[in-house]
């Protein structure tokens, strides 16, 4: 027999995947849920991200939780390499992995197996020495045409990015695998869960709220005073906005209705990354996420064998 299949559910933050991913595990049996977020891989980042609680955890198993201390940068390669290592347990033990998916990038790096390029920390500080983006742009152009166009001379972020790899790895930037606009096969299903905007963004109002009335605020002000926090999960939605507020920089009201808006934006753009890809199956409700529970199952429901 060949590996077993597995499958991918993805969803808008707050669209109720991590619930309806549960219950599937629940109901299955052999199945065991992976979290492919960006967020969760960080120790001490619970309340904020809607991290698996202890006893959810000990119910049902659970991967690539906690994976890096917040003061670190973590990488697409580095969660990739995590992610091969926790399917190969699942398939060892004869189980199938439920990915629960809101970061599309760490997504299709497990899903694709994109080649994804190291990280040259000297060479990305020598980089960001230079004030001038176009001045980079036309360094990278001369080393790599191909990437240097598919981006705005302007976008500072993906310019050094994009020289960083040149140069560290020797090799274009461009020639890094085909690319996020292809969708190959895939020994994964994939299926979405999807809601109605306007009620994705009240249930987003709702868990901002109840996470400020859950702890947010200590949890973020314990994160501050042990670690100073790396580059990716100090810009993490509710605790940027909430670290703004233990600075003093803005009312606690004012901070929990920034971090509603700019959740409810990132929602937003999570659709419109998971939309692109036409392998996808879709399940909607009006309101409640369980309601697709049957239809998943009937979609996912057969059990299979691993290899050997």
């Amino acid at each position: 027999m060949g590996a077993p299949r597995h499958l991918a559910l993805v969803g808008a933050t707050a669209s109720g995947k991590s619930a309806l991913a549960l219950e599937v595990a629940r109901r299955l049996g052999d199945v065991e849920l992976v979290a492919v977020d960006s967020m969760q891989v960080y120790r001490g980042m619970d309340i904020g991200t809607a991290k698996p609680t202890p006893e959810q955890q000990a119910e049902v198993p659970h991967h690539l939780l906690d994976l890096a201390d917040p003061a670190e940068d973590f990488s697409v390669a580095r969660f990739q390499l995590a992610a091969t290592a926790a399917l190969a347990g699942i398939e060892g033990r004869g189980h199938r992995a439920l990915l629960v998916a809101g970061t599309g990038l760490y997504l299709r790096a497990v899903v694709d197996d994109l080649d994804v390029p190291g990280r040259y920390p000297a060479v990305r500080d020598e980089l960001e020495a230079e004030p001038d983006t176009a001045a980079l742009h036309r360094r990278l152009a001369a080393l790599d045409r191909d990437a240097a166009a598919r981006m705005a001379p302007s976008n500072r972020r993906r310019v050094v990015r994009a020289l960083e790899v040149t140069i560290g790895a020797g090799r274009p930037f461009s020639s890094f695998g085909p690319g996020l606009a292809t969708h190959g096969e895939s020994r994964f299903d994939q299926v979405g869960v999807w809601l109605p905007r306007r009620v994705v963004a009240g249930r987003i109002a709702e868990r901002v709220a109840a996470m400020v009335d859950g702890g947010l605020v200590d949890e973020a002000r314990r994160l501050a005073a042990r670690t100073r926090l790396g580059r990716t999960a100090g810009q993490a939605l509710g605790y940027k906005e909430v670290l703004a507020h233990l600075r003093g920089e803005r009312t606690l009201d004012e901070a929990v209705a920034l971090a509603v808006r700019r959740t409810q934006s990132f929602a937003r753009r999570q659709r419109v990354w998971f939309r692109r890809d036409p392998r996808i199956t879709w399940f909607g409700t009006g309101a409640n996420p369980l309601a697709v529970l049957p239809a998943l199952l009937g979609e996912w429901s057969a059990p299979c064998r691993p290899s050997g």
